[in-house]
């Protein structure tokens, strides 16, 4: 039977390349993929992956992280200032 179809271009290349190399009519060459393709069964869908989560205790100090800029800035402060207090 004919049909047309959209092969991509690398892939039709390679098809001509190996239909060349084994010494078989293209025409051939890809009905032998094809049924190859469509007689191998589908892949089994794997279970997702689930990552354990574990709790890590609570932070020494309650942060509102709506306001972490605030709370970027104050760190850096602190941080700031013990520099200084170690140049004296």
């Amino acid at each position: 039977m004919r049909t047309t179809i959209d092969i991509d271009t690398h892939l039709l290349k390679r098809l001509r390349a190996e239909a060349r190399r084994r010494g078989v009519p293209f025409k051939e060459l890809l009905s032998g993929v094809l049924r190859r393709g469509l007689d191998e069964p589908a892949p089994t869908r794997q279970a997702r992956y689930r990552c354990p989560s574990y709790a890590m205790g609570t932070p020494e100090r309650q942060y509102d992280l709506d306001k972490a800029l605030t709370i970027a800035a104050g760190l850096e402060d602190v941080e700031t200032a013990r520099k200084l207090m170690l140049r004296k």
